[in-house]
């Protein structure tokens, strides 16, 4: 599918499920997923500057809003993502949780940022980057704004290796979640490509050579639950 066109299309169109579906996709875990990325983003104290690309509904920028709360650590977050459908969605959630002077929502292509270079300390994306129809070009605009010395934290769903959890994972997202997502969103067609599309993706260590490509350093990935999501961590 990856015309943006069609990616902004389907996620308007699927919007109003989009988070309960998420969470049915990643069988819940992916809360425990952002938890422990966050680690990598907001630090112990001081300030950071943080854009969150591809956000969706704010699920994760939410998150690190709070980690910032917590952790008395001042900042901003960011939200920037294609579909004002999903945009429309994070911004209720900002306001229903008070947290419209830490976060802000933006339309903008990954593939185009309009912030200037050096714009933040932290670039994130959370179960987006597969969606990108020039994988490469969005990293290098992930790399041009950040300040030197600043991290990249990518979260993408991914295949486990081990063959026993490959056929059942196979069984769910390919047969399950399809026939789930499409009955409850309406939208069939998008959650076949949304599975898709984490099968479809690099696997780990050909995506770590293309965020060198863009022009990161020290590039690590660690395997969440045996494999089935992802965390990259590099720097400028």
């Amino acid at each position: 599918m990856p015309k943006k066109e069609n990616i902004r299309e389907m996620f308007d169109n699927i919007s109003p499920d989009y988070d309960h579906l998420n969470h049915l996709m990643s069988m819940n875990v992916d809360k425990t997923w952002r938890r422990r990325a966050l680690k990598y983003i907001v630090p112990e104290s001081g300030h950071v500057s943080v854009m969150d690309l591809a956000c969706g509904t704010g699920d994760f920028s939410i998150a690190i809003a709070r980690r910032m709360q917590k952790c008395e650590v001042g900042g901003h977050v960011t939200g920037v993502d294609l579909s004002e459908g999903m945009l429309e969605v994070m911004k209720e959630k900002i306001a229903s949780g008070g947290l419209e002077s830490l976060i802000s929502a933006e339309i903008g292509d990954g593939e185009a940022l309009h912030f200037g270079a050096g714009s933040f300390d932290r670039v994130t994306i959370a179960f987006g980057i597969r969606n990108f129809e020039d994988k490469l070009a969005g990293l290098r605009e992930m790399y041009r704004v950040l300040k030197p010395g600043g991290k990249l934290v990518i979260l993408e769903l991914s295949v486990p290796s081990n063959k026993a959890l490959l056929w059942f994972y196979n069984l769910y997202f390919k047969h399950v979640l399809p026939a789930i997502g499409g009955h409850i969103s309406g939208d069939k067609k998008a959650y076949k490509y949304l599975p898709a599309s984490v099968l479809g993706f690099p696997k780990p260590k050909a995506f770590m050579e293309t965020i060198k490509e863009a022009g990161f350093r020290n590039v690590f990935a660690k395997a969440y639950t045996l494999g089935i999501c992802r965390l990259f961590v590099a720097e400028k």
